[in-house]
């Protein structure tokens, strides 16, 4: 059985077809890059913390929790657009290897993008979640350091 190589036309078609998610997958990459920068200046910023803590395991600077819970957002936004560009690749492929064997491709095509948004919308998710947090950990810096002091006297 010899297998029917697609035309140019047909070609033609799956390439414009697949538009849509290439344009995700360039999204999903720069989205990764800023999450990464995100998440590098928390952890540069828990490593500046934990060394200026003393060898005294019960002091604890209070943005540490602050800050990993942050970090864990970050994280898992990071996980889930992963999980997102993987799917689109994915999506990709398949156009091509069912273009190419004659498949119909339509409906698995549709379900790999959709699904692909889902990881991308639930990454975006914990990113506006993680900026919550960044803005509240600058409210209470605000509010700590506009508090008077306690005498001693």
């Amino acid at each position: 059985m010899l297998i029917d190589t697609p035309t140019a036309t047909h070609l033609s078609q799956v390439i414009s077809q697949v538009t849509a998610p290439a344009f995700l997958l360039g999204a999903v990459a720069a989205f990764v890059s800023v999450l990464i920068g995100r998440m590098n200046r928390i952890v540069d910023r828990l490593q500046t913390l934990h060394a200026t803590i003393d060898d005294d395991i019960s002091a604890v600077h209070p943005d540490v929790p602050h800050l990993e819970r942050r970090a864990v957002l970050l994280n898992k936004a990071i996980i889930l657009s992963t999980i997102s560009a993987i799917v689109t690749s994915l999506l990709v492929i398949l156009a091509f290897v069912c273009s190419f064997f004659q498949f119909r491709h339509e409906y698995g095509v549709a379900l790999l993008f959709v699904i692909a948004l889902s990881f991308f919308t639930l990454s975006l998710v914990d990113l506006v979640r993680e900026a919550r947090l960044s803005l509240h950990d600058l409210s209470h810096h605000k509010q700590s350091q506009h508090r008077p002091k306690a005498s001693n006297a």
